[in-house]
């Protein structure tokens, strides 16, 4: 779609993938290093719908006005999760497909199916213990911090906030160690686009022996109350449900806890109130969801049928991509979020918004104030410039975060 049908409110069948235009790439290092003012962009040319392609030869529609995000979540009669006639003309080596592709999950359905799959996993998140998870992260926390409080300095992503998550996704899946190792490089492959197709195999052969344990040693965790849910699960919807929550509790919740941090130590205004109380670690959680989700681009529908939505039509049975980054941002919603605002779509909405959101809140706050309590003085290790993003088309997360601190004692364990 041009810029004139866009003004003029013209609708063109299969606007905007099948624009003259070239589609914008998500998956390049250019867009990862800025992506904010390629949203800018991207708004100035396009209005709320734009092409792009989240793969090399994979077209979608990118979502990146706020009202519309909330009219396509609200409306999956128009917009379903279900990708099965798309993936059909999908090679099988794309980067994309295993993260795309229908499952038997919450996430690809919708209906009376994607109810019973959903009341299964609600049910089995809702008795979580709170105050015990409190006390989980306390106890990965302590090491971890540990470990490196002694050296003065630390990669907070690779000796902090994955093994603290890792540890935390664990305890509440009822999940070994050595079974998680192999799903959590299963998980990462797939999100990173590398080796996708095997990562999502060695996820689900893991997941299918967490379940099988958990069917001979059944535990106080989620995976064993979704196993006995009485919506009767078959053994691959209950491992489907449970690669969802590894899924969430991952990648996002680590890019979640790193990029707070990363605004605690690089925004003057915003971290030294955080660092002297201020403001709240929730505070900057809230901020980190408006401004830099852990997932910029992730909730994916598929119209059974051309559909006309702000004056464009979407054709049917390709991707439609919500940017919650981008949506979070939209000029029509105000700019004044620094406290007290949790209007922002990181979570999803609709039907399908995240059921885990308060779990995830709860283990990103513990975990950042476990480490600005235990190391006070920690600043960022290089210039704010100097930090680097992963390439992807969903994700938002640093490489690395690494940082300095005098050299302290270890902290008394919990």
């Amino acid at each position: 779609m041009t810029i004139s049908d866009h003004a003029s409110g013209r609708a063109p069948h299969g606007a905007p993938i099948d624009t003259d235009d070239p589609r914008i790439p998500l998956y390049v290092p250019e867009f990862a290093v800025d992506p904010h003012s390629a949203y800018r962009e991207m708004r100035e040319r396009y209005g709320p719908l734009v092409p792009v392609d989240v793969a090399p030869g994979v077209p979608a529609t990118l979502v990146i006005g706020y009202y519309t995000a909330l009219r396509i979540f609200n409306d999956p009669d128009h917009f379903p999760a279900d990708p099965r006639i798309w993936q059909r003309t999908i090679p099988s080596d794309c980067p994309v497909l295993p993260l795309m592709q229908w499952r038997p999950n919450a996430r690809r359905n919708d209906g009376t199916t994607h109810a019973r799959y959903r009341q299964a996993i609600v049910a089995g998140l809702a008795e979580v213990d709170p105050y015990g998870l409190h006390e989980t992260v306390a106890q990965a926390a302590v090491p971890l911090i540990n470990s490196f409080c002694g050296d003065g300095s630390a990669d907070l992503v690779r000796q902090y906030v994955f093994p603290l998550t890792f540890a935390a996704l664990n305890a509440v899946l009822g999940c070994p160690a050595e079974i998680a190792q192999r799903a959590a490089a299963g998980m990462a492959a797939m999100f990173e686009g590398v080796g996708a197709e095997d990562g999502a195999r060695e996820l689900m052969e893991s997941l299918l022996e967490l379940v099988a344990l958990k069917r001979h040693a059944p535990g106080d965790d989620v995976t064993t109350r979704i196993l006995r849910h009485p919506s009767a699960l078959t053994e691959p919807e209950i491992v489907n449900q449970v690669a969802t929550l590894y899924g969430a509790g991952i990648e996002p919740l680590q890019n979640l806890i790193v990029n707070a941090l990363r605004l605690i130590l690089t925004d003057e205004q915003f971290g030294d109130s955080a660092l002297d109380g201020s403001l709240s670690t929730r505070d900057a959680l809230d901020q980190v969801l408006f401004n830099d989700p852990p997932m910029a681009n992730f909730c994916f529908t598929f119209p059974k049928q051309p559909v006309l939505i702000d004056d464009c039509w979407l054709p049917a049975h390709q991707p439609v991509v919500i940017s919650m980054a981008a949506c979070n941002t939209d000029p029509v919603i105000g700019s004044s979020r620094l406290t007290g605002n949790r209007a922002h779509l990181a979570f999803g909405g609709g039907p399908h918004v995240c059921p885990a959101s308060s779990l995830a809140y709860l283990i990103a706050q513990d975990a950042i104030d476990q480490l600005l309590d235990g190391l006070p003085e920690i600043r960022l290790g290089v210039p704010p410039a100097d930090l680097t993003w992963r390439a992807g088309a969903f994700h938002r997360a640093l490489t690395a975060l690494p940082v300095v601190f005098p050299p302290s004692p270890p902290l008394t364990p919990v």
